[in-house]
């Protein structure tokens, strides 16, 4: 395994020990790194534990996802339920490139895509750590690999607080050579049980598309 940038710098704690470097991540695992760049696990047990899954299910975009939202940024697009949805190109300072609102209100939706293209693994760290900035307390509650339309992303739940505000970051992530998306839902962490049918209806809009 070889060690990535946001890995490096996710190290707390380095001491050396002959030929090789002990750390502890900031999630309080103890790795050894060698000098050709190589880590391992102190703990075996926490290889298999920190795998990501696979979801073997293929997810595909839903019947009422009719209408079509296209990236500026890179080759994907957005399939959204017009009757359910609405939206909007977010400003020129705002990160995201689209804002979503259910119609229903409380129910929340953002893109946010870049021209780089980042490993998942990478954008995992770079998700949790873009949470953190707002919410310290912010952690993965859920994540698996799943394919969806044909893609290979990366799903994710965060929660954290925020000015006391418990909310839910349930999204897709994903990243080929024409750039990066996060297209991710968010709510209240009660309330996200009862949308969470209606995030995956949206999620599950994200295809590939001809630029």
């Amino acid at each position: 395994m070889k060690l990535n940038a946001f890995f490096i710098l996710s190290i707390l704690t380095v001491y050396t020990c002959l030929a090789q470097k002990n750390a502890i991540t900031e999630f309080g695992e103890e790795v050894i790194l060698f000098e050709d760049g190589s880590w391992e696990y102190v703990n075996k047990e926490n290889a298999t534990k920190n795998e990501i899954p696979e979801n073997p299910t293929k997810f595909k975009k839903d019947e009422e996802s009719s209408f079509l939202l296209k990236s500026q940024n890179l080759n994907v697009g957005f399939y959204i339920d017009p009757k359910s949805w609405t939206f909007k190109k977010a400003n020129e300072n705002d990160e995201a490139e689209y804002k979503m609102e259910s119609k229903d209100g409380n129910l929340y939706g953002m893109v946010i895509s870049e021209k780089i293209e980042i490993p998942l693994t990478t954008l995992k760290n770079i998700a949790l750590e873009n949470a953190r900035s707002a919410a310290p307390d912010a952690k993965i509650i859920k994540e698996e690999y799943r394919n969806v339309n044909g893609l290979k992303v990366l799903h994710m739940q965060i929660n954290g607080t925020m000015q006391g505000i418990k909310f839910s970051y349930y999204g897709y992530y994903y990243s080929d050579e024409s750039g990066t998306v996060q297209f991710i839902t968010f709510t209240s962490q009660n309330l996200l049980d009862i949308y969470k049918d209606k995030c995956e209806k949206l999620l599950n809009g994200l295809v590939k598309i001809d630029m």
